[in-house]
């Protein structure tokens, strides 16, 4: 049995494949379409599907998306009702609703030659969220927490995981939502762009809390876990917000009132200046995301009593959060799925329907790597076809067959100071680099930061690059251990081990770890031993294969990459592209 999950019409539009309760492939629209957040039917995402399982349309047995614009009308209606939005906002709920019902007619456009003839499903948004969190999870009983935005008129879910069968047991509904607060401070610190909350995130670290009084005025936390917006400080709950979903890069309106300003003080414009009082609310809004995630959290178990967690949802990419779960709650495992966003509801739309249908729990998802990937045939092909650029650029191709000398040489470069672009492997499914479609550099180097921005990334300097460590290395070098496969949680570095990996330590001394296993990676394991047994440290700086574009999928971008910006190494496959002089 084939079941095709996918999310569309949303930012990070995607698709994944199951065959018999098994992931076969998983891949965000973007990384083929090459415009960051891709929003729209993932036709190209469902094509790698179908060819990676060596299938066609019809052999489709169920399609899963991640949305039911049936679900919750109750509380649709009686909002309506009650609150009498804007006309144009009701307008915009009623298209996107023909739009996401319109599934079946975009799987004929997309593929004319070929006949979809099984059933189509509409799974409710956090329902999926859960799925995509418990279903794939090391966990037999969890708690299970979906936070975000808004989907189907509700921003956070939550409830208990039991084998194949996840018992929903709460929802916070619209408008309220932490994730539309974090959000709109994220705009209102002048990072307007979609998924932009990351910064802030490495921002925060740079403040002091000094605005947690105001956030509390924002948002309240009630007595059952949940929490609400003061809607004084929002627009989105009467008025019509602008959103651009369709075949581009999404864009959200302004969604805060002008009430804000009043509360902290002017809003900051893009180009302006970083001042300390928004270092201040940055921290301020952090902590205040991590009082109510926490407060539910702890809420949760005290109901329950189990020390599992799976998190999903937008809000489950916080890693600062989620890396103090078991230091801020009795929780004591912590499951995220490397795609918690949006993309991963495509997963856990497909999981709903093969356990609904009866099937038994499939593998744990224990690694990312599900996209496309390229034999030494294919980038060879690649390297011949552009030979002469290559040439023009004064580079030298090599090719090695011996892992170990590939591993040796590449860990010298780094050992070195070089920044290296390390191409292996399938694609990682969700935002993440984790060792297949890697920048990497050397830890050690305190000047590593500055090297990277100038020669590849030309990003804010708050930014924090994160390491990637031999998974039995953790206890010796953070204060926490545990398992974090996906580079979710964000874990503080132990104090005597600071001064030794700079270029990964945030001002707070905290890393956003990837566990490295030998079992699911082993080139990029055997990458790092060879770098410890040069330096003595058991991890590398890894960040995005990727210069202001989604991360790299073909060895045609990863080559372009490499050739346009000043990275010293290429390494994809068994081959190695070197350049004469280094720039």
């Amino acid at each position: 049995m084939f079941i095709l999950g996918i999310n569309a019409f949303h930012g990070d539009a995607s698709a994944c494949l199951i065959r018999n309760g098994d992931l076969v492939a998983a891949a965000e629209e973007e990384r083929f379409r090459r415009i960051k957040h891709w929003a729209g039917f993932p036709t190209e995402a469902i094509r790698y599907c179908l060819a990676e399982a060596g299938i066609r349309l019809g052999d489709v047995t169920h399609v899963a998306v991640n949305q039911d614009s049936s679900a919750n009308l109750g509380k649709k209606i009686a909002y309506t009702l009650l609150q009498r939005p804007d006309l144009g906002m009701v307008l915009d709920r009623i298209r996107n609703k023909r739009e996401r019902a319109g599934v079946g007619d975009q799987l004929q456009r997309a593929f004319p030659d070929q006949v979809f003839s099984g059933q189509l499903h509409f799974i409710e948004h956090h329902r999926a969220h859960l799925s995509s969190a418990f279903h794939v999870s090391p966990f037999d009983e969890a708690v299970v927490v979906s936070v975000d935005g808004f989907g189907d008129f509700a921003s956070g879910g939550w409830g208990v995981g039991r084998g194949i069968k996840i018992d929903i047991e709460d929802r916070v509904y619209f408008p309220h939502s932490l994730g539309i607060f974090y959000q709109a401070l994220t705009q209102y610190l002048g990072f307007p762009h979609y998924g932009d909350e990351y910064k802030v995130m490495g921002l925060a670290p740079y403040g002091e809390p000094q605005y947690l009084e105001q956030m509390r005025q924002i948002v309240k936390l009630d007595t059952d876990g949940g929490y609400r917006l003061n809607l004084d400080y929002f627009r989105h709950h009467r008025e019509k917000i602008d959103y651009e979903w369709d075949d581009g890069e999404p864009a959200v309106g302004m969604l805060f009132s002008p009430e804000l300003a009043r509360l902290l003080g002017p809003v900051r414009g893009i180009a302006d200046p970083l001042e300390q009082r928004h270092r201040d609310i940055a921290r301020s809004v952090q902590a205040m995301y991590e009082e109510a995630f926490f407060h539910l959290l702890n809420t949760l178990h005290a109901r329950h009593k189990l020390d599992n967690i799976a998190i999903a949802g937008g809000c489950g990419m916080n890693s600062v959060a989620n890396g103090k779960v078991t230091l801020s709650t009795p929780f004591r495992n912590v499951y995220v799925q490397s795609a918690a966003g949006d993309a991963g509801g495509a997963i856990g739309a497909a999981y709903s329907v093969w356990h609904e249908l009866g099937g038994a729990r499939g593998t744990r998802m224990d690694h990312a790597y599900w996209g496309p990937g390229f034999d030494d045939e294919q980038v060879r092909a690649v390297l011949n076809a552009h030979s002469r650029a290559i040439a023009a650029a004064g580079c030298n191709v090599e090719y090695i067959d011996d892992e170990d000398e590939i591993c040796r040489r590449t860990a010298e470069v780094i050992a070195n100071g070089q920044v290296v672009g390390w191409f292996q492997g399938r694609m990682e499914w969700g935002p993440r680099a984790l060792g297949n479609r890697s920048i990497l550099c050397d830890p050690r180097r305190a000047d590593m930061k500055d090297i990277l921005n100038l020669k590849i990334k030309r990003r804010e300097s708050f930014r924090p690059f994160a390491p990637s460590i031999l998974r039995e290395a953790v206890p010796d070098w953070f204060e926490l251990d545990g398992d974090v496969p996906f580079m979710m949680q964000v874990f503080p570095i132990r104090t005597e081990q600071r001064a030794r990996i700079p270029a990964v330590t945030h001002v707070d001394g905290s890393g956003r770890l990837q566990t490295v296993h030998r079992e699911t990676n082993p080139r990029y394991y055997r990458l790092i031993e060879a770098f410890r047994d040069i330096s003595g440290v058991p991890m590398v700086l890894n960040t995005s294969f990727n210069e202001n574009e989604p991360v790299v999928c073909l060895p045609e971008e990863a080559l372009d990459c490499f050739l346009r910006t000043k990275m010293d190494l290429l390494v994809m496959g068994n081959f190695v592209v070197t350049r004469g002089e280094h720039r």
